[in-house]
Formats: structure tokens, C-alpha cells, sequence
């Protein structure tokens, strides 16, 4: 099992120095983490991390093996409820990421399907969520066999913290390049279990995100659909990550991982308890 870092562990930084304080904390693996088209002011005038999905990817690739790093994951996390929109981060930013993963040398895509802000994607059922989801990710998940890359779904959102409905986006999509990515702290804030997600889906899980949540957040269960980053160690909170550790073991995984985690120490804190109850 890998041990990488979200590429946002400092406010205000680019991404060169976001990658370089990964690996002074002595970590080798991270994801391509915040992304979108175009340009942007931020990065130009060096006060934000973000990688765009036009720029060359072969540079993105150097810039992180000029600081050490080798990259595991894109993460392409996407609105799959709402009306698509040119505004909206969906299908043609996944695909974007699939090629850019693809020539980067990265086997993996993570997206989601969020939380629905319109009128429109609440009031869907759930076999029009379903329905939503997998016709957004059918033109992706095409690319992506084509181009040698797994589009992993997260737990993120209505649908996908949901074992059973999980299974229908799976059934449906019914694809050889979709997988997925546990989250262990969305899942649980969504009202999850992390273990039984494990048991029920096994060699699908291909990436791991490791989160945490405090005792404190439990009364937010099932009405929060995930957060971007945990503020305490693995271990501090209530999810319960050494048996999720255990079931992974279990499950036979052995894949890459990212600390979804803020603060240096609770970093380094989260990585020395992962090592020793992997074992």
C-alpha cells in the first residue's frame, strides 16, 4: 500500500511548492488534486495550486517529478446531478482529465457525483439520479477504456454514499473502466459504513482517500454528503479506520492511498498510524 498526500497541504501556494512540502514531509506519492479549463489568474500570480485541463500535461508530469513525486491519481470530481452547463464541472472536464491522466502515466480518475444545487437535481428520484449519473459518465468511460485509465466513483454525494445505490451506477454503467474509490470519512458522513463497503464491493476499490471525523459531527450524518479535508489525525476520530484497515487487508487491496488531511502534523501523525496497523 502507497501512502500519498492531497497536493493542497499549505493556503495560498502553487502548486511547485505545495508538491515540495510533500515531499520535505516525506512522502513520494500525491494526487493531481484541484483542476479546471483554461487559465487562471491564481496560478499565474502564484497564489493557488491549481493544474488546468488544457495545459500540457507532460509539463504537470515534470513539475511533479522535478520535486520527487509520482503522481497516483486526477481527481475530476463532478456535478452528475444537475443540468449540464458549460459552467458546471461534468463529462468534458472528466474526459480532459482521463487524457491528461492518460499521458501523465496515471491509472486513475477519481470523480463523484456531488451534491445537486438546482431545483432540478433535487427533485430527482433515484432511478433518475442513477440515470443522470451513468449517461454523464458514458461518453468518459469510453475514453477512458480507449485510453487505458479507471474512472474510480467516490462517495461524495446522495447516490454514491450508498452502498445499494452504488450498486445500481454500477449495473447500469456496466463498464470494465469504472471502479472506486473509498473515501472513509465521506462515506461515513454520508451515512455509510466503511467496512460493509468494503466487504460488499472488495477488488472494485482501487484508490483510497483516509479521513477521519470527530465524535461532534455525528449529528450530521446522512445530511452532509463529504468534506474536502479532515482537520484531526486517522485514529482521533469515529470511523473507525483500523477496521476499515483491516477489511481492506481482507479485501486483498494493495493500491495507492491519499491522506485527505490538513495540518503537517496530523499528516505525519495519520501516515505513522497507517504503516502500523497495515502492519
Amino acid at each position: 500500500m502507497n501512502i500519498g498526500c492531497f497536493a493542497l497541504v499549505a493556503p495560498f501556494q502553487p502548486l511547485d511548492a505545495q508538491l515540495k512540502l510533500i515531499n520535505d514531509m516525506g512522502f513520494s506519492h500525491a494526487d493531481v488534486t484541484d483542476n479546471t479549463d483554461g487559465a487562471c489568474l491564481g496560478v499565474e500570480f502564484g497564489f493557488t495550486a491549481l493544474a488546468s485541463l488544457d495545459a500540457n500535461p507532460h509539463d504537470l508530469k515534470r513539475l511533479f517529478d522535478s520535486n520527487g513525486i509520482t503522481p497516483t491519481s486526477f481527481c475530476a470530481h463532478s456535478n452528475l446531478l444537475d443540468p449540464a452547463a458549460p459552467w458546471r464541472y461534468g463529462t468534458a472536464q472528466i474526459i480532459k482529465a482521463v487524457r491528461a491522466a492518460s499521458d501523465m502515466g496515471i491509472p486513475h480518475v477519481i470523480t463523484t457525483e456531488g451534491e445537486p444545487k438546482t431545483t432540478f437535481g433535487e427533485s430527482l428520484s433515484e432511478d433518475e439520479q442513477v440515470f443522470s449519473i451513468a449517461e454523464k459518465l458514458a461518453e468518459p468511460l469510453r475514453v477512458a477504456a480507449d485510453f487505458g485509465v479507471k474512472i474510480l466513483f467516490e462517495p461524495h454525494g446522495p447516490v454514491s454514499t450508498s452502498i445499494a445505490k452504488t450498486t445500481k451506477v454500477l449495473d447500469r454503467c456496466d463498464s470494465d473502466a469504472l471502479g472506486l474509490n473509498l473515501d472513509t470519512g465521506n462515506l461515513w458522513l454520508g451515512g455509510g459504513d466503511p467496512v460493509e463497503y468494503v466487504k460488499t464491493f472488495g477488488s472494485k476499490i482501487e484508490h483510497v482517500h483516509w479521513k477521519d471525523m470527530p465524535a461532534e459531527m455525528e449529528a450530521q450524518r446522512g445530511m452532509v454528503f463529504g468534506c474536502g479535508m479532515a482537520l484531526i489525525p486517522l485514529g482521533d476520530g469515529v470511523v473507525g479506520i483500523p477496521s476499515v484497515v483491516d477489511a481492506l487487508k481482507a479485501a486483498g487491496f494493495d493500491g495507492d492511498t491519499t491522506l485527505e488531511i490538513a495540518g503537517e502534523e496530523a499528516v505525519k501523525t495519520s501516515a505513522e498510524r497507517l504503516r502500523e496497523w497495515w502492519g
